[in-house]
């Protein structure tokens, strides 16, 4: 399984925003700085996420960005349905009839046990964990 951009890049943006203390928000010209991601390709992932309900503008066009829930009802499982659509580490997970085994496959219940674990952490992990694990790392709030 291998995650894309959009979700990597995503869950950096949302703890950039997540370390922010005030109502103001964060640009995105800082989280483009600061998380080395270009700004064009961030205008992709912060529409995502706004589509998502996950961020909005603290005050509308061209201010910044501010989470739209508590950090704490944010999973990473959230954030990655900004980008994905259900996990799915093997394609006969999602779509058990490109394989005529499916039914009957000792194998597929292996990875599909596998893929629900997968699942259940991202859902177990909040936002403000990740936002505290990044503040005890690095030793500096935004």
């Amino acid at each position: 399984m291998k995650l894309n951009t959009k979700v990597r890049y995503g869950l950096r943006a949302m703890i950039e925003i997540g370390l922010k203390k005030n109502k103001t928000g964060v640009l995105q010209k800082i989280i483009s700085e600061n998380q080395e991601i270009s700004e064009k390709y961030l205008d992709h992932i912060i529409s995502d996420l706004k589509k998502e309900g996950l961020i909005i503008n603290a005050g509308g066009k061209k201010s910044g960005y501010i989470l739209n829930k508590l950090k704490s009802k944010i999973t990473v499982y959230d954030i990655y349905k900004a980008f994905e659509s259900d996990i799915s580490i093997i394609q006969c997970i999602c779509s058990p009839k490109v394989c005529k085994r499916s039914k009957k496959c000792t194998a597929r219940d292996f990875w599909s046990g596998l893929n629900d674990e997968i699942s259940a952490y991202m859902k177990g992990i909040s936002l403000a964990d990740l936002v505290k694990w990044e503040e005890e790392n690095s030793g500096s709030i935004i």
